[in-house]
């Protein structure tokens, strides 16, 4: 298997059929001093803007206290992270704006306004927008003197985006193109000064964008929805009634809407992934302490060994999202830079640099609200009654995570995105999954190697067996796709199967290679959690991975086919025995004594 290096560098995807060394991620121990400020100064206005408000802002009984929060973090220079300089923004890199996301992902609903407001409702314009869009919008959204929102969904119209009856009809003088249509679930629309809308112009195939001002007029909308969770947050319904947008205010191209929702989404995705990992340290740090000061039988609960076990797989989840959350965004931000250097227009490089990674993007987005959903949970049940009291912290963060499974396109939309888009690379011959598949066909039939491969450098078992649970996705992905044909889209039960264990493949691999990388840095007595988390979260990988395989080896093969798949799905999972009581028990015994998440803060 070839091995990746920074020099040679690693292709979206690639990471199924290539082995990488630790040297060539980034891990979140590595953010410099200056970013480190910017997260300072994020986690400051938190504490001192957010958190004591949360009830306030739940409430919504103040209408201008978002919007006041919101023109607060832009005075800060927060909604411009990645923003040049010459449009009011900071300029700085992706994995910083990774990392402020990564903070404000502890702000409750405000998480929503502000991703709403600097991802999805800002970007449009950064990279698609012409230089005087560019010039005349920016630095109102930056410093927020407008608030932005991005309407895409409607009522019929949520995965199938492209679907929309919101139509843009130019007007008889060929000025205006005046829009119609009902949008749904749009963040920030209660305040919005500023809203990017999908519509179809005329009878075309395809969405435009648009870029519209609440004065342009013909704007109506209904209510603030009723929502189970992020209920500080905005959300309406917005109806428009010819609505005069100027043509120049067309973004992009006639019928490119949709390619630039599917790029923003992809950004909207990582973003995701880095954003649940505020609110998972902050909900962690509450168990912790909840724990501690809680007492039952005479003793403290942390004492128990079924709540150490839960607070234990809270920071193993949470650590293996960390590792894979900033070792993808540091790749996108490597070929942005890589594509630049070749002469690419910045803004289209930071586009060709995510979609490269498009694969991740979803990995991330998928993991991460997966990894929020269990940590909220275990959170809820280590406080026991309390947990379900509105008086305590867990209540509303149980609810406020449940969103982030369906926005930013569902999990399942995700899984069978990301399978679909390794298949559609592959057969552009642009990722070669074929030879590397054939060959773990060619080994299914030859005799194995019992000899026993050399463990006595720390990780060394750790990664023989990612090696091989690599062969699992070729050895069922390659037989599928050959079975199946152009079927295999249709049989979504085995995309998900496959997504499942690129998932826990590539968190798996990132736990390793972060663990590695401050293993060689550090030494083994120093990292003696961190290799307990690693062993625990890969044992864990291969307990589901050989539960997706043989799920999906069942579903379309029968015979002496399936016994010999079957014979390699167990012949490629094998791991040593790992006493995961006991590596359980040293990392809660850590987060006890400290008090808190402590592998990395921001």
């Amino acid at each position: 298997m070839e091995k990746i290096s920074k020099k040679n560098g690693l292709d979206g995807g690639a990471f199924l059929i290539k082995e990488t060394e630790a040297s060539a991620v980034f891990i979140p121990e590595e953010f410099s001093e200056e970013q480190k400020m910017m997260a300072q100064a994020c986690q400051d206005f938190l504490d001192m803007e957010i958190t004591p408000n949360m009830e306030e802002i739940d409430s919504m009984k103040n209408p201008d206290l978002v919007p006041a929060i919101l023109k607060k973090a832009g005075e800060l220079g927060l909604l411009g992270i990645a923003v040049p300089e010459e449009y009011g923004g900071l300029g700085m890199s992706f994995n910083t704006s990774m990392l402020i996301a990564d903070i404000i992902g502890a702000a409750g609903s405000f998480s929503t306004t502000y991703g709403a407001h600097s991802g999805i409702g800002t970007l449009p314009v950064l990279y698609y927008g012409t230089e005087e869009q560019k010039k005349k919008y920016l630095p109102k959204l930056t410093n927020a003197d407008w608030a932005a929102c991005y309407c895409l969904t409607e009522p019929d119209a949520g995965s199938d985006a492209n679907s929309g009856k919101t139509k843009a009809t130019l007007n008889a003088e060929g000025t205006h193109y005046l829009i119609n249509g009902q949008k749904m679930w749009i963040s920030n629309a209660g305040f919005a000064d500023f809203f990017i809308v999908f519509a179809k112009v005329d009878d075309d195939k395809n969405l435009s964008a648009f870029l519209v001002e609440k004065t342009f007029g013909g704007i109506t909308m209904n209510e603030e929805e009723k929502k189970m969770g992020i209920k500080g947050s905005s959300t309406r319904q917005v109806f428009f009634n010819d609505c005069p947008v100027p043509v120049e205010n067309m973004l992009s191209e006639r019928g490119k809407g949709f390619k630039i929702a599917v790029n923003i989404l992809n950004i909207g995705r990582i973003k995701l992934g880095a954003g649940v990992l505020g609110g998972c340290r902050t909900i962690l740090g509450y168990a912790i302490q909840y724990s501690a000061d809680r007492k039952q039988f005479g003793l403290s609960i942390n004492s128990f060994g079924a709540v150490q076990a839960k607070l234990s797989e809270m920071a193993i989840r949470t650590y293996a999202c960390e590792s894979l959350c900033y070792r993808a965004g540091q790749d996108v931000e490597d070929r942005i830079a890589a594509l630049e250097a070749e002469g690419m227009d910045p803004n289209k490089a930071k586009l060709k640099g995510v979609e490269q990674f498009a694969i991740e993007c979803a990995i991330a987005k998928v993991h991460g609200s997966e990894v929020l959903d269990y940590v909220t949970d275990q959170g809820v049940q280590i406080y026991g009654g309390m947990g379900y009291s509105a008086d305590a912290p867990m209540e509303r963060a149980y609810r406020d995570a449940r969103i982030s499974r369906i926005y930013e396109g569902t999990n399942e939309i995700n899984r069978i995105l990301m399978v679909g888009m390794l298949l559609k690379r592959a057969m552009k011959g642009e990722i070669d999954i074929l030879g590397p598949a054939m060959e773990v066909a060619k080994e299914l039939t030859s005799v194995p190697d019992f000899s026993s491969a050399d463990t006595s450098q720390p990780l060394a078992a750790e990664k023989a067996t990612l090696r091989n649970l690599k062969k699992v996705f070729l050895m069922i992905g390659g037989k599928a796709a050959k079975d199946l044909g152009t079927k295999l889209d249709q049989e979504q039960e085995i995309m998900m199967n496959l997504a499942d264990i690129m998932i826990e493949i590539y968190a798996a691999e990132s736990t390793l290679l972060r663990t590695e990388s401050l293993l060689n840095k550090n030494g083994e007595e120093a990292v003696k959690n961190h290799i307990a988390v690693t062993k625990v979260y890969l044992y864990e990988a291969v307990e589901k991975i050989q539960s997706a395989g043989k799920e999906a080896i069942m579903s379309f093969t029968k015979g002496d086919e399936q016994k010999m798949l079957l014979m390699g799905l167990k012949r490629f999972t094998k791991y040593e025995n790992v006493n995961t009581k006991e590596l359980r028990r040293e990392i809660a015994a850590s987060l006890i004594s400290q008090g808190k998440y402590f592998f990395f803060h921001a």
